[in-house]
């Protein structure tokens, strides 16, 4: 699934960014809260996509946070609070000018988001993926 596969990459690439150490330049900082956007926007692609797949027929409009909802009625994610709050979270962090707040977005991300994502993979991979055999 092209959708899983994008979303693996970002997740890849947010899970990279652990390895930079604070005090970040301004560029780090900014690439960290990128990459953060990204693995959210594929994440909501990517159970949007599960979910047609089999049949649970998600609206093909629907908004990220009617996927989540749905996301979570299905069992893909444990915590609907939580992947709204990272919905809420990647808003705001598309208007971040702030360093402080930067700071405190990227603590979030690597302490309470990143393995959100990474219990999602597994979720997926686990109950989810369709093998050819």
């Amino acid at each position: 699934m092209k959708k899983y596969e994008n979303f693996v990459r970002a997740l890849a690439n947010l899970a990279s960014s652990n390895r930079i150490k604070p005090p970040y330049s301004p560029v780090e900082q900014a690439g960290i809260v990128k990459l953060f956007e990204i693995c959210y926007e594929q994440a909501w692609k990517m159970m949007k996509e599960i979910m047609e797949y089999h049949g649970l027929n998600p609206d093909k409009t629907g908004s990220p946070r009617l996927i989540t909802k749905l996301a979570y009625q299905n069992h893909l994610i444990n915590d609907q609070e939580a992947w709204l709050n990272i919905l809420d979270n990647r808003n705001l962090t598309t208007h971040i000018y702030d360093d402080e707040e930067s700071l405190a977005a990227i603590k979030k991300i690597q302490e309470i988001y990143l393995p959100l994502f990474m219990e999602l993979r597994s979720e997926i991979e686990k109950n989810w993926l369709i093998v050819d055999e």
